[in-house]
């Protein structure tokens, strides 16, 4: 029996999607795309790379993740009018690295489709949703907490290493922000973004080499091999790290901005878009947590939606244009991306400890904090789903009041 979630309003027509679309939407949709389209990718290649994988595996690897997954992202965020932003397990790449020294890359994609069909049976079941519901939120927000601290810290970090480009970002932000009637004509994130092109530009340091071959992309299609190895070593870990930690961290913190994300549509659409992704040789779809958290940061939540529309549509056209834009962006200097991602997150982060240790469960919540922190992997499976279990844990310990008033009507 499907358990899917109904909209809670019908789909924008154009005339809506005018009315609502605006400069702070869209410049939080490019920053949340210029996140996905920067970093990730460089841990994309990084791991592709170390793996054996060529230079046309790690391009039809990228294509799927922005095409495929942008095309998830504009039908979800328009049927349910909400941002949905989908892209890749940035963990369950990491995951696949050491797993690529010892199967092929067929055999991997083989896991890559089976766990998709996992995460499918799952959405269609209602289970995923249940078991979302049993943690409680302010220990969900301290793992997110814990994963999003680093965003922090590299900002701090961009200030300290590369004062040129990361000084004149974040004075501009700053300024933009102070001063609310300024900040309207020209919305901070918008303004560093600028400043920081600008600074770039002038470090003499951006000079991608281009041709034209890097334009197009052209995707593989991969018949998918099936190893009992394979599956046995990623198909449990990729889905804990989608469903628990990936999702999870979405849920939460468009949770916070308002929004009662679909959670079986959700794991539904992660199934379908892992397994078609996967003929392209791409590893499992999941909710972003940052870069739906961007889009978020700011702006009437009812409006949110469109910065999402702007996600999916860029992630199309990156997807399409993979190999040049892929080039592009790893040509910037890291401090620029690290401070963009930086000052997009600072409000984000304000939000998640709030919402961590500002009530009940704050023990937990700092447990779940710690251990995410350390970054820690033990079993293929990264510390932030151990930040859950251990937070959790802790505080059926040494919190059951607080989980006795959870269980209380309007508790």
């Amino acid at each position: 029996m499907l358990s899917m979630e109904a909209p809670a309003q019908a789909a924008p027509r154009w005339a809506a999607l005018r009315r609502d679309a605006g400069v702070t939407y869209a410049v939080n949709g490019l920053i949340g795309f210029i996140f996905a389209a920067t970093g990730p990718v460089a841990v994309i290649l990084s791991v592709g790379l170390r793996g054996g994988l060529s230079e046309a595996d790690l391009a039809s690897w990228i294509f799927g993740a922005f095409f495929l997954n942008g095309l998830i992202t504009l039908l979800m965020s328009w049927r349910y009018r909400q941002p949905l932003a989908f892209f890749w397990t940035i963990p369950g790449t990491v995951l696949v690295g050491p797993a690529l020294g010892h199967l092929s890359f067929p055999e991997v994609i083989g896991a890559f489709f089976a766990t998709g069909v996992l995460m499918l049976l799952l959405g269609v079941s209602g289970w995923v949703r249940r078991a979302m519901a049993a943690v409680p939120m302010p220990i969900v927000m301290g793992m997110v907490a814990g994963v999003f601290l680093r965003f922090g810290t590299d900002l701090v970090r961009a200030l300290h290493q590369d004062v040129p480009i990361a000084a004149p970002m974040v004075i501009t932000f700053l300024l933009l922000s102070a001063w609310p009637r300024l900040g309207r004509r020209l919305p901070p994130m918008l303004g560093a973004l600028l400043v920081g092109a600008v600074a770039v530009m002038f470090s003499a340091r951006f000079a991608p080499e281009l041709n034209a071959s890097m334009v197009l992309a052209r995707p593989h299609l991969y018949a998918p091999a099936w190893s009992l190895q394979a599956m046995v070593e990623l198909v449990l870990p990729l889905a804990i790290t989608v469903l628990v930690v990936q999702n999870g961290q979405g849920v939460a913190v468009l949770k916070v901005a308002g929004h009662e994300a679909p959670v079986n549509a959700v794991t539904l659409a992660c199934g379908l878009g892992s397994m078609v992704s996967a003929f392209v040789g791409t590893v499992s779809t999941c909710l972003t947590g940052p870069t739906n958290a961007i889009i978020v940061s700011s702006g009437e939540q009812r409006r949110h939606y469109t910065g999402a529309l702007v996600v999916g549509l860029l992630a199309m056209a990156f997807g399409l244009l993979s190999p040049l834009f892929t080039r592009l962006m790893l040509a910037t200097p890291p401090a620029f991306i690290a401070t963009l991602a930086g000052l997009a997150m600072l409000r984000v982060l304000q939000t998640a400890f709030v919402a961590s240790f500002a009530g009940r469960f704050s023990l937990g919540a700092l447990v779940a904090f710690l251990v995410t922190v350390t970054d820690l992997t033990i079993l293929n499976i990264g510390a932030a789903f151990w930040g859950l279990v251990a937070g959790v844990l802790v505080s059926l310990l040494l919190e059951r009041p607080d989980f006795a008033a959870l269980r209380r009507p309007g508790g």
